[in-house]
């Protein structure tokens, strides 16, 4: 999916959309909604908490058709129709001009159209803020080239063409333009620029690039550049083939495309600032402007799966046709969404014919192992991965998670020798994963094997997410074993406050406070470990240890616990 670098003015453009986009947070109580439109804005309401764009578009119509005159009403239906693409956004826009998505929207009507003076007119009129400072180049840029101003576009951006590597979406865009003008050294400059200014290949910056070196005869740097991207992502790299049919094509072929682009490139900053709002208004913007730009669906049914709604994204992905570069991670994505919506079956029959289609690819194997993972199919998990694996032709540094991901399966079916070799495998592909680390450190200090080695990893785990409670729980365990109470408790009570609502974590503290000789605080810690919905297993155990040194599961208040001459071995 598209990772183009954004500003860090992104949060202050979130900010500047929020007096379009926060009508969510209108007061229930406001007078202006009441009367016989209340019990559409209260569903509406529910339905906006819930992400159902669908729902809210619909209710807030309803409401706002309830009252007219209500202002805020009007620009809530309006943006939450075009959020969730209803064509009755395109009716409810001249109803809120002076909104800044509705704005936005004008100025991609007038440029789809190819009516550029009035959209250099719009853009112009844009309100002055953040959204401007960042967005408004960008779209005044292509819209001059539209025009045929090619002078008047790059000199636009020129401004934003020099400085930290945030300004690298300039940078591209500008060698964009120039592609299209034809001004081939113009392009090559600025495309060289862009390449340093981004952090590591992504779909749409390898896209582009390797189309451009492609198209100037530079085979071999385009394949390079396909293999970093596939590399960087086991799972785009069953599209870079598709890719690399098309890169004849120019990835943006008009000023429309440029604009279409420029609002991918802000709805991937956005996302990354898990901002889903604002994501999805850009994404909006940039398919009315290019339906059959499948980075953005892919975007979009990812914004759409994070807030719970993976119906709503696997519609979005239903359009993409079976001819696009991208439909083999299309397909992925649709048996992921499937399997989400309650159609494992009908996910894994996708994934099946996706393997015997891509006979060499792992991907289709890999993600049908992780389906099959997560529904507890640990044997038939493990086939999968197997299958995958051996479609490998060599181990590359992004494999690590089959092989991390097979081992938990192993592990499920108590075969520890086959998980612990997948553990060190992982390790060898990728040594600084934080989570193969711990699993593995972890594993070892509940066999009590290899302690200061497992203590060593789990510590590196720790540095590299401090703030993960799981991590935590096991670097105090670890500590626990090898003796060091002190360390254990400490580390133990760090991981609590990040994850107060986990049994394991808070049966693990109460372990370290009995060993401390703090019996009180054990008692308490086991006891409401017992609270949280713990495994059958996890609550033997506390049970155990409460009936082994208490005598009984406790009441209202702390029992006692046992002498050592009474307790249990």
């Amino acid at each position: 999916m598209p990772n183009l670098c954004l500003l860090s003015r992104v949060t202050l453009l979130a900010l500047s959309l929020l007096s379009a986009c926060a009508a969510r947070g209108v007061a229930v109580d406001d007078p202006s909604i009441a009367g016989h439109g209340y019990g559409a804005f209260l569903d509406a309401r529910f339905a906006d908490s819930q992400f159902a764009l669908n729902d809210a578009a619909r209710f807030y119509q309803r409401a706002s058709a309830a009252d007219p005159s209500d202002r805020v009403l009007r620009r809530q239906a309006f943006l939450s129709s075009f959020m969730a693409g209803d064509p009755n956004a395109m009716k409810l826009v001249a109803s809120v001009p002076d909104d800044p998505v509705a704005m936005l929207v004008l100025i991609s009507e007038a440029a789809r159209k190819g009516d550029w003076s009035t959209a250099i007119a719009r853009i112009h009129d844009l309100p002055q803020g953040d959204l401007t400072q960042m967005l408004s180049p960008l779209l005044l840029a292509w819209a001059e080239q539209g025009a045929g101003e090619t002078d008047e576009a790059l000199a636009t951006l020129r401004p934003f063409l020099s400085g930290p590597g945030e300004q690298g979406i300039y940078v591209l865009h500008a060698a964009l333009i120039a592609d299209l003008a034809g001004r081939t050294s113009v392009a090559k400059r600025y495309y060289a620029a862009a390449q340093t200014r981004f952090g590591g290949p992504n779909l749409q910056l390898a896209t582009i690039l390797a189309s451009w070196q492609a198209r100037q005869g530079e085979l071999e740097a385009a394949e390079a550049t396909l293999a970093a991207l596939g590399a960087e992502s086991s799972e785009v790299a069953i599209a870079v083939p598709g890719i690399a049919e098309k890169l004849s094509e120019r990835p943006v072929a008009s000023a429309t495309n440029g604009i279409a682009e420029a609002f991918l490139a802000v709805a991937a900053g956005l996302h990354q600032q898990d901002s889903p709002d604002f994501s999805v208004v850009m994404l909006r913007l940039s398919l009315a402007l290019r339906s059959n730009l499948t980075a953005a669906r892919l975007l979009l049914s990812d914004v759409l799966e994070a807030q719970e709604q993976p119906a709503a994204a696997l519609s979005v992905l239903a359009p993409v046709p079976t001819s696009d570069p991208l439909i083999a991670l299309v397909q992925l994505r649709r048996a992921m969404l499937l399997d989400a919506t309650g159609k494992t079956s009908e996910s894994l029959g996708l994934l099946d014919r996706l393997a015997t289609r891509y006979p060499e690819r792992p991907e289709p194997l890999g993600v049908k192992g992780d389906i099959l993972r997560a529904h507890e199919r640990w044997d038939e998990a493990i086939d999968a991965y197997s299958g995958a694996i051996s479609r490998l032709s060599q181990h590359r540094p992004s494999d690590w998670t089959l092989f991390y991901d097979r081992g938990i399966a192993y592990d499920q079916v108590h075969n520890w020798p086959k998980a612990e070799a997948d553990f060190r495998e992982a390790l060898e592909l990728a040594p600084n994963q934080p989570y193969v680390l711990n699993y593995l450190g972890y594993s070892w200090a509940v066999q009590g094997r290899h302690l200061e080695e497992a203590r060593q990893m789990i510590a590196k785990a720790a540095e590299l997410r401090p703030n993960d409670g799981a991590i935590l729980d096991s670097l105090g365990y670890v500590m626990l074993q090898q003796g060091d109470v002190p360390g254990a408790v400490q580390w133990l009570l760090r991981a609590v406050t990040l994850e107060p609502d986990d049994a394991t974590i808070n049966g693990h503290l109460g372990d370290a406070y009995w060993a401390a000789g703090n019996r009180l605080e054990a008692w308490y810690q086991w006891q409401h470990a017992l609270t949280m919905n713990p495994s059958a297993t996890e609550a033997a155990l506390l049970e155990s240890k409460l009936r082994s040194k208490y005598g009984g599961l406790g009441g209202a208040a702390a029992p006692q616990p046992l002498t050592p001459e009474r307790q249990s071995p």
